[in-house]
C-alpha cells in the first residue's frame, strides 16, 4: 500500500500543510492546482520538491472556491466540470513537463471528490475529462464497499482506477467519511495510528459505530491540512512499510 498527501495548498502569503517535512516519506503527491489552493509559484515548488525525493505527482483539481477552500459544492453542469478539470489537469500537466515530470493520476478535492463519490453523473463527467485528455492519466477515488462497481464504470472510458484509504478520518457505516461537522470525524494521533495499523494487518477499518468495515486500498491518503496527521506521517510511513 502506497502512502499519498495533498500538497501545494499555500497561496500566496497564506501557508498550508508542512509540504517539505512530508515529501520525503511519501509515494505519491496530490498537488493543487490553483482553484481551491495552490497558485503557480507554490505549484512548481511542490513539483521541484516531488522530483527531488522521487515522489510521483497527481493533479489534485477542485472547484473554483479559494474562499471555502473547495470545501462548498457548487451546482456545476457536466460540461462544466470536464472544462474545470481539463483546465487545472493541464496547467500543472504544463509545469510538471518544464521539470521533467510526467503526471501519473488525477485525485480530485473537497466537495468535487465528495460529489464524485455519491453522484453517478459527477464521476462519469470526471471520467470523461480524464478519457478525452491527450495522455493516459489514472483517476484516485475512495476505497469503499462499491469500487467494483467504480472499477466497471471506468471501463468503457478506459481509465485505471486507484483506490484510496484515508488515515486521519473516521469512517461511516456504509463506508463514507464521516462529515467533518460531526465529532470524531478527523482522528487524532492516537486513533489515527490504530487505523493505519488495522488497514494494513486486516485490511479494515471500524466505523464510528463500532463496525468492521472491509476495504481494498491502493493507497492511503495523509490530509496535508491536518497537522497532527502530517506530524504523525513519519509513524505513519514506519507501519505501512
Amino acid at each position: 500500500m502506497k502512502l499519498n498527501c495533498d500538497l501545494g495548498e499555500s497561496f500566496g502569503s497564506w501557508p498550508m500543510g508542512l509540504d517539505e517535512q512530508v515529501m520525503p516519506h511519501i509515494d505519491q503527491a496530490n498537488i493543487a492546482c490553483g482553484f481551491h489552493a495552490g497558485d503557480p509559484l507554490v505549484m512548481q515548488k511542490t513539483l521541484k520538491l516531488a522530483k527531488t525525493h522521487g515522489v510521483t505527482v497527481g493533479a489534485h483539481p477542485g472547484y473554483p472556491d479559494l474562499v471555502g477552500f473547495g470545501r462548498r459544492t457548487m451546482k456545476c453542469s457536466s460540461d462544466e466540470i470536464i472544462a474545470l478539470m481539463t483546465y487545472q489537469i493541464a496547467a500543472i500537466d504544463g509545469v510538471a513537463k518544464s521539470l521533467g515530470l510526467e503526471l501519473d493520476y488525477v485525485k480530485p478535492h473537497g466537495a468535487l471528490y465528495n460529489d464524485m463519490m455519491a453522484n453517478q453523473s459527477v464521476r462519469e463527467a470526471i471520467l470523461s475529462a480524464l478519457s478525452s485528455y491527450h495522455k493516459p492519466l489514472k483517476l484516485m477515488l475512495q476505497a469503499t464497499p462499491q469500487i467494483e462497481q467504480h472499477r466497471a464504470e471506468a471501463i468503457p472510458f478506459n481509465i485505471e482506477i486507484l483506490s484510496e484509504a484515508f488515515a486521519d478520518r473516521c469512517y461511516a457505516d456504509d463506508g463514507k467519511l464521516l462529515a467533518r461537522t460531526k465529532a470524531g470525524a478527523v482522528h487524532n494521533r492516537e486513533k489515527m495510528l490504530a487505523q493505519v495499523k488495522q488497514l494494513k494487518e486486516q485490511g479494515s477499518v471500524t466505523t464510528v459505530s463500532g463496525h468492521i468495515l472491509q476495504l481494498n486500498a491502493d493507497s492511503l491518503c495523509v490530509h496535508g491540512d491536518n497537522i497532527e496527521g502530517v506530524q504523525a506521517i513519519e509513524a505513519i510511513r514506519e507501519l505501512i512499510g
